[in-house]
This record gives C-alpha cells, structure tokens and sequence, in this order.
C-alpha cells in the first residue's frame, strides 16, 4: 500500500511541474506570447505594451549563461520587431525584462 501512495504522489507532483510551464509576472498579465526554440534552448516571450520579459526554459550548465543572455537579448527584435532599450535591461539568464520602443503598427 505504501508502494502504491508513493506512485500516487509521485504521478500528481509531475502533474504539478508539467502544469507550470512559463507564466509571465503577473504585471505582464495579458501579454502577447511567443515561443521559439533556438540552439537547443526553448524560451518563452511575453510583449505587454512596451515591456517585454524573456524566459529561458530548462537546465542550463556552468559558462553557458553569458551566451543565454546575448540570444535572449537578440530574441526581442527578432520575435517583436520591437528595439530593446539597452539601459533597461534586466535579470539574468533564466529571466529578463526590459522596456521596448515599437512602432505603432507592431503592438
């Protein structure tokens, strides 16, 4: 029986981690999605108006982050079409957030 309730608990917090998946802050509620995979990596981005957030997804091992970082930053204009404001940026490898300037015709 004991065998049987650890399986059980087992099954539901893989459930749980499978449920979670990237959910933006909850300021960027109601924010455009997108998600791309790029060098082995999935990200998800979240575009809210001129804010964007970036959420790289999965285990990244040491001296890999500095080349995260760059992709995520390329990831902006490249999904958005939108220009990341440089002196806004901010987080890390696993999560950035940062202010865009846009053309109208692109929000």
């Amino acid at each position: 029986m004991d065998h049987f309730l650890t399986l059980i608990a087992r099954g539901i917090t893989l459930l749980l981690l499978a449920a979670c998946g990237a959910q933006p802050a909850p300021v960027m509620m109601g924010a455009k999605r997108f998600a791309v995979h790029v060098d082995g990596r999935d990200y998800v981005l979240f575009l809210h108006g001129n804010q964007v957030e970036v959420i790289r997804l999965g285990w990244a091992g040491r001296g890999s982050h500095q080349a995260i970082r760059a992709t995520m930053i390329d990831l902006v204009p490249r999904l958005t079409g939108c220009h990341l404001v440089p002196s806004t940026v901010q987080g890390d490898s696993g999560e950035m957030r940062g202010r865009v300037t846009c053309s109208t015709a692109r929000r």
